[in-house]
């Protein structure tokens, strides 16, 4: 069986930035996804398309195929009264270097990464934590299955395995 649409695929690998392990899948404990819904980056699946359960990859993306370079339209200037919690700003919530959610006017989740802390303001990244870098990704595919109609319906993979805390919040 081939890596291609609506496969289970499950996969082993490191990824690094620069040298450095910023993201791993074991293999006890592989990373699965179905293989042509959008939920990867799009030049990850292309590398290891039509690849078979055992297969090896080695390979590196681009910034701007991955997750785009930064946008400094993304670094916003927020002001402090926003993160007021009933009537007081949380100090130790707005650390530099934190990570935090937030929803924006239209309702979308959004991550955040305080860049800098002022009186009357916070300045705020919301820029993916891996915008505007090269990754170089190493693995192995360590399985492929087809896609049950259930997990094709809810655009994720269903892991059966409730005692390991399985709850992806649509009733499986």
């Amino acid at each position: 069986m081939n890596v291609s649409k609506d496969k289970v695929v499950s996969v082993s690998y490191e990824l690094k930035v620069d040298g450095e392990i910023v993201d791993r899948a074991e293999v006890e404990s592989p990373m699965q996804f179905i293989y042509g819904n959008g939920t990867l980056i799009p030049s990850f699946e292309n590398n290891i398309k039509d690849m078979t359960a055992g297969d090896s990859f080695d390979f590196s993306i681009p910034a701007d195929q991955a997750y785009g370079e930064v946008m400094s339209e993304y670094i916003l200037k927020l002001p402090i009264n926003i993160f007021e919690r009933e009537g007081k700003v949380d100090h130790e919530m707005l650390q530099v270097g934190a990570r935090l959610p937030m929803v924006d006017q239209e309702g979308n989740q959004l991550n955040g990464l305080v860049v800098d802390v002022k009186e009357d303001h916070v300045v705020m990244d919301f820029n993916h934590p891996l915008a505007g870098q090269d990754l170089h990704f190493t693995g192995k595919v360590e399985d492929i299955r087809d896609a049950s109609a259930e997990e094709l319906t809810h655009g994720h993979v269903h892991s059966h395995d409730h005692d390991k805390g399985h709850d992806c919040g649509c009733g499986c």
